[in-house]
């Protein structure tokens, strides 16, 4: 599987092995700001690595609550030969076009509200109506335990550079419906959840959300957003990351490892655990 172009580079770097040294070349993992522009007002910028712009772009408005459906979506570019547009810039037109500057960045920062305090992120959720996501969804553990290793094969930037996180999108069976790596993880999820949009594929709510390294706050919020059933993440999940899953109805695992997981919310959607599981209790 080919990396995205512009997603990696070349360098000359020194390596240090049992007291000898050499000069080798090392590829490393782009990072690169992303300016996204709505309605010709820029709205933010983010660091990402290049690649599927649009579909973070996407990804972004949903899950920050700037828009609700693909439907206000009148038309997105990103930098080309056939644009204006400079490289790392997204135009987003929108169908609602009576957004000031001011009231589209109140928007976006009621949204992102999870710096504050863990009672102002969640209210923020909240405030936005967002439903609690498909409860007859189930997954066998077997599928789950083999999440981590359907990933691992299938990531191009991090085999070459070992520098990038990934999120991916499976199905009840565990078959994989779409990776995208970035060198944020709330930026691979936005890519995830941006070609769901394209694909007229939202609401995921038949879906497993599996994301590299931890599961904040600000994926668990972003999983809600487009309707995610399951999410699981390789490390641990953060108090506030519960707190909204156990509230919000969504089922949230964490160590997601080998032949063994723990389940911080949402258990009865994994109605046989025999996979080794490990469940923390569902109120502490």
């Amino acid at each position: 599987m080919r990396p995205p172009a512009r997603s990696v580079v070349l360098t000359q770097v020194t390596e240090w092995h049992d007291g000898a040294e050499r000069a080798v070349e090392d590829m490393l993992a782009v990072e690169e700001p992303l300016e996204i522009r709505v309605n010709g007002t820029p709205l933010t910028v983010t660091m990402r690595t290049p690649g599927h712009d649009v579909e973070l772009a996407a990804g972004f408005l949903l899950t920050e609550g700037i828009i609700e459906s693909a439907d206000e979506i009148a038309s997105m570019r990103g930098a080309g030969v056939e644009t204006h547009l400079k490289t790392n810039t997204v135009e987003v037109e929108l169908r609602t076009r009576n957004f000031e500057a001011a009231e589209l960045q109140r928007n976006f920062f009621a949204a992102s509200s999870c710096g504050i305090c863990g009672k102002a992120s969640i209210e923020s959720i909240r405030r936005r109506g967002l439903r609690a996501p498909n409860p007859n969804f189930r997954v066998r553990p077997e599928v789950l335990c083999g999440l981590p290793e359907a990933i691992r094969t299938e990531q191009a930037v991090f085999e070459r550079t070992g520098g990038l996180h990934a999120a991916a999108l499976f199905d009840a069976e565990g078959t994989l419906l779409v990776l995208r790596e970035d060198i944020g993880r709330h930026n691979a999820v936005d890519k995830v959840i941006g070609w769901a949009m394209h694909a007229a594929k939202l609401p995921l709510g038949e879906s497993i959300l599996m994301v590299s390294g931890r599961g904040g706050f600000e994926i668990a919020q972003k999983a809600l957003a487009a309707g995610v059933p399951v999410l699981a993440s390789i490390s641990a999940p953060s108090s506030l990351a519960v707190q909204v899953a156990r509230e919000m109805g969504m089922t949230l695992i964490g160590f997601l490892r080998g032949q063994r997981f723990v389940v911080y919310a949402g258990a009865p959607r994994l109605p046989d655990r025999s996979c080794k599981s490990k469940n923390a209790a569902q109120n502490r």
